[in-house]
């Protein structure tokens, strides 16, 4: 039985044994809040000792399923985008790439398990869909402690949608927007036995549209499906498994040219397509998972995680290049490209953790070991006979109808890796006084990548690599705590130099202080941080490709002595019972060992708002909300083609103004509108790669309809 087959009958058998249990949270699950952009539950993405966003050491945003709600927000990226301290580059219309402090994100986690995404998401893994999800959190710094790597940007942690309910929750979704955009989506949960102690969910969601720009259209569907169980009083296991397809048709592969052949900058129209109408990269993304949680007499609790991850993409698709002419808008060379790639990953994780006491006072203490493999395979087909690498015909007349050419039978194995990743750690927070606790630990890793990429040898390992942590909580006041931590950078790159030949891992240290507060009893938090990031060996692209490389692979240079220093604020929560608010700011300065400015695509301010207010009296059922996302002026460095002369390529600061409006028709039934980039501003959403751009999305709206029972 396939994986949709088991998920469709997980399904109806919910559907069928859900009515007649009393609603209530299963035995010690943490209750989520509806309705909050705050959340009290113990998270473990940074230290693994189960603390909450106040008792963590680093600069902690959740984003919560209210917030997920208001914003519209629907894959991984949306939520990125609209995170403050954080940022993303839209490559093409598959990959991504995130940001944090400077620095791109290299760090994700299920449910606090490491996971591993291709480069940039090229099985579209940054385009995982949110339904399935009750929350995204960003730990920004680095998590090497619980990661295996030190990286300094962030860690993104998903965690999943449980099975928590023991009478027949459910929804369902409707909706409809710009560029004939549909959607319909399910959620239900259930008990499935009398008594409750076996429950499961199910989300279903189907999607697809067109988009701003010409040709490209899409479908996805996504599936999840979890049972949780209650073995007894004391031991909970869960199993799952979710699976996402995307099928999208004349995709960009790559972005746009940004030369005419005068050596001018190009202005073509957001609209513009560099593919073809026979182009596809098909993803799909498939998770099973195994969760056995049991808790001791004494209260110390026993962990163990399984995830097995497929992320695969078939691709036919062409990438355009060069310069063009001004008047005729010819001049393009072209690069069709076939391929059938795979990245299968095994994790086991196992965790202990529970109190101590020493000195008259209780401790907490964590220990924990992962493993986790990964094997990636990628074939490559060569574009043959006569219509193999024509010239592009003129860019203003582009209308997709380019010649297909042949493709090879017989594949070449461009890609064949595997990684191998083992640690240990433990940690421990020591409540010194009843005001100051420190939190110190240390992770042993070993990391080993070995074998070819275009016809490269790939060979590389670390052993027994230790990286340390060391963090420090001072409650001033009971609503206001400082905080400082420290930890070191061991970060492997899958990035090779333009000989071919993989950089050595970054390392270095992080710093941060901070403090947090509290008011409106908890309802409302802030947080303000202060961060010194110091690299040795960050990657920086050189603007050119690997020889030899097909399609070109974006080549990198080592820059020493990156050090990013700066500072975040945010504010989240309920500043009244029907006002809720999210606020954030970021700024940083980054710059190598010689003072030249580092990763110039990121903006180093940006801010972030979005806020909502319910109404009561004659506008009962009425909520109004809205915010705006402003990010600094950023540029790239590049070569004139035709000039050979250096140039910039510049996005100035710009805002994006994001409206909504929810009524509830009644206790079951609400209509939601949204409205994203209001005043419809121009802006690029990628300067960084080959010396090309990309347009962010124009004005657009989404009108949903939600029925609840």
């Amino acid at each position: 039985m396939g994986l949709r087959s088991i998920l469709l009958t997980g399904a109806a058998v919910m559907c069928v044994a859900g009515p007649g249990y009393a609603q209530e949270a299963a035995d010690g699950d943490d209750i989520v809040v509806v309705g909050r952009y705050t959340v009290d539950e113990q998270i473990d993405t940074a230290t693994g000792l189960g603390l909450t966003v106040r008792e963590t050491p680093q600069s902690v945003t959740v984003v919560t399923q209210q917030r997920i709600t208001d914003q519209n927000l629907q894959t991984i990226a949306d939520v990125v985008r609209n995170t403050a301290g954080v940022s993303m580059v839209e490559v093409d219309d598959v990959r991504n790439v995130f940001n944090a402090r400077g620095f791109e994100i290299t760090n994700y986690q299920i449910d606090g398990v490491p996971l591993s995404w291709s480069l940039a998401g090229d099985a579209a893994e940054t385009l995982a869909d949110v339904s399935i999800f009750e929350r995204v959190e960003f730990v920004r710094g680095a998590t090497g402690l619980l990661t295996g790597a030190g990286d300094p940007s962030a860690s993104i942690n998903l965690v999943r949608k449980h099975a928590d309910a023991r009478d027949l929750e459910a929804y369902i979704r409707g909706s409809f927007g710009s560029w004939e955009n549909r959607q319909i989506e399910a959620d239900v949960a259930s008990a499935l036995n009398a008594s409750g102690s076996i429950r499961g969910r199910f989300v279903a969601k189907y999607e697809e549209g067109e988009s701003y720009i010409d040709l490209f259209n899409f479908d996805k569907t996504v599936f999840y499906g979890v049972i949780e169980a209650d073995v007894t009083d004391a031991t909970t296991v869960r199993v799952g498994a979710s699976q996402q397809t995307n099928n999208p048709t004349a995709p960009l592969w790559g972005a746009l040219p940004t030369f005419y052949t005068n050596g001018e900058l190009t202005n073509l129209p957001r609209s513009q397509s560099t593919s073809a109408n026979w182009a596809y990269w098909d993803t799909q993304n498939t998770n099973y998972f195994a969760n056995i949680d049991h808790e001791f007499a004494n209260g110390w609790r026993l962990t163990f995680n399984y995830n097995r991850l497929i992320n695969g993409a078939e691709t036919e698709i062409l990438y355009l290049y060069g310069a063009i002419d001004e008047a005729t808008g010819v001049g393009l060379a072209t690069w069709p490209y076939k391929s059938d790639g795979e990245s299968v990953q095994d994790s086991f994780d196992i965790q202990l953790r529970g109190d101590y006491t020493l000195f008259g006072r209780v401790h907490e203490f964590t220990v924990g070991a992962l493993h986790s493999q990964q094997d990636a395979d990628t074939h490559a087909f060569a574009a043959t006979g006569p219509n193999a690498f024509l010239p592009a015909t003129s860019l203003y007349t582009w209308d997709g109808a380019f010649p297909r050419p042949e493709f090879s039978t017989a594949g070449t194995h461009d890609q064949a890796i595997e990684t191998e990743q083992s640690g240990y750690f433990a940690a421990t927070r020591i409540n010194a006084t009843d005001a100051l606790s420190v939190i110190a630990g240390a992770r042993v890793s070993s990391w080993e990548r070995s074998g070819t990429e275009y016809g490269v040898m790939q060979n590389y390992s670390a052993d027994d690599v230790v990286i340390p942590y060391l963090g420090v909580l001072y409650n001033l006041t009971p609503t206001h705590r400082l905080y400082a931590s420290y930890t070191e950078i061991f970060q492997p790159q899958n990035l090779r130099t333009e000989t071919g030949a993989t950089l050595d891992p970054i390392v270095g240290q992080a710093y941060e202080i901070g403090l947090k507060s509290a008011f409106l009893n908890d309802a409302l938090q802030t947080s303000f941080a202060i961060f010194s990031i110091t690299q040795d060996g960050l990657g920086q692209p050189t603007g050119g490709a690997i020889p030899g490389t097909n399609p070109p692979e974006f080549a990198y240079r080592a820059a020493e002595g990156a050090t990013s220093e700066g500072l975040e604020f945010e504010v989240l929560g309920r500043v009244t019972e029907n006002w809720n608010v999210s606020l954030g700011y970021s700024q940083f300065e980054i710059e190598d060992a010689s003072g030249g400015e580092v990763n110039t695509d990121q903006a180093r301010q940006s801010f972030t708002l979005f806020t909502t207010y319910s109404f009561d009296g004659a506008l009962d059922g009425l909520t109004l909300g809205g915010g705006a996302t402003w990010r600094s002026y950023a540029y790239t460095n590049a070569t004139n083609p035709v000039t050979l002369a250096p140039t910039r390529i510049e996005q100035d600061e710009y805002a994006l103004v994001n409206l909504m409006a929810r009524y509830d028709l009644t206790d079951q039934v609400s209509v939601q509108a949204n409205a994203d980039n209001v005043f419809d501003e121009t802006y690029y959403s990628q300067i960084r790669y080959f010396s090309q751009y990309r347009y962010g999305a124009p004005r657009n709206y989404t009108v949903a309809l939600t029925y609840r029972f």
